[in-house]
């Protein structure tokens, strides 16, 4: 059984420096040879697939802690692998030290089309940030390659900070435009790629050059029977590396749906949505292998505009510049933003 032999070997990592590693955030690490790459928004993945079995093993861009390894692992492991499946409580290590950081895992199964599908999640932190590393898989000969990208994995915690800097400056000009984050909601994995259900969830800030703003959002789920729609306006600014959202209007509502995902059926009710004046750290995040600079907002509370998580980070949601003509969220029939 893939749990019973993950269990016993998965504190592997943080290994001394070695030539030509891969490099994603803080992490270095020697890649699966002959995988498939995949680059995220906060995470960088590898997949592979043989016949009926596949595997998928995802690095995920250091995150702030929650003061202790076993917060950490609880944190990670809800976020990052228990949120939309139905799978089993982790059996977890005991935390280990490894190079000045503390290290815990953990594995579950769940099933998908009658399969049984382990998660298997190693967790790094230093008390001060975290780092985790997710593997997926339905057959245990993978474990190997996942042991041994952990055994290769170096971390470097001079380059994290609880508190980001952005390497843009940090002005309104270089703030303004249109910023997004869509998301496709998936049913969990096969052979490596997510099953998508067509059904997504969009959120995007428009900052204009006067110091308004304009937040919409827009959650089409195969599991939720109705259209929730959320908008808000206000008032942005910048002092430092803080941007600072204060909200004057805004209410969200359900709408029912029809057989389009791109249309609208009538207002159902209300949503129980509020307005909340928050403070960010930001930074301005250039993605090499997709050639765009994001917009990365950190908050230690989050708010129902952040609405949970951005990439799995539950104080970190990431936003993607777009056309303002471009934008994929559409109003409710007669909505006009006030």
């Amino acid at each position: 059984m893939v749990q019973n032999a993950l269990i016993c070997s998965l504190l592997f990592g943080l290994a001394g420096a070695a030539v030509q590693k891969q490099t994603f955030d803080i992490a270095s690490y020697d890649a699966p040879a002959e995988w498939t790459a995949k680059k995220g928004g906060d995470y960088i993945s590898y997949s592979k697939t043989d016949g009926e079995n596949w595997c998928q093993i995802a690095i995920y861009h250091h995150r702030i802690s929650k003061g202790s390894i076993k917060a950490d692992f609880d944190n990670e492991w809800k976020e990052l692998v228990a949120e939309g499946k139905t799978i089993s409580e982790p059996e977890k290590t005991e935390p280990q030290m490894a190079n000045g950081w503390s290290v815990m895992a953990g594995t579950g199964l769940w099933k998908y089309n009658g399969a049984n599908v382990a998660s298997v999640l190693t967790v790094y932190s230093n008390k001060k940030v975290c780092v985790s590393v997710l593997c997926n898989t339905t057959a245990q000969p993978y474990v190997k390659d996942y042991q041994t990208l952990l055994a290769s994995l170096s971390l470097d915690a001079s380059k994290a900070s609880n508190a980001p800097v952005s390497a843009a400056p940090a002005n309104k000009s270089s703030l303004v435009g249109l910023w997004v984050d869509y998301k496709t909601e998936n049913n969990g994995y096969q052979n490596g790629s997510p099953m998508l259900t067509g059904g997504y969830f969009r959120r995007e800030y428009l900052l204009k050059s006067d110091g308004t703003y304009v937040f919409r959002a827009k959650d089409w789920s195969v599991l939720a029977g109705d259209i929730l729609f959320i908008y808000e306006t206000g008032s942005w600014k910048v002092n430092g590396n803080k941007i600072t959202i204060t909200p004057k209007k805004g209410k969200g509502g359900w709408w029912g749906k029809t057989r389009s995902t791109k249309e609208w059926g009538p207002l159902k009710r209300a949503s129980s949505y509020k307005l909340q004046p928050t403070s960010y750290t930001f930074e301005l995040h250039y993605e090499s292998l997709v050639k765009e600079t994001f917009l990365v907002l950190y908050n230690g509370q989050g708010t129902q505009r952040d609405r949970g998580t951005s990439g799995g980070g539950q104080n970190r949601w990431s936003y993607s510049p777009r056309e303002l003509t471009k934008s994929l969220i559409d109003n409710p029939p007669g909505f006009k933003i006030p």
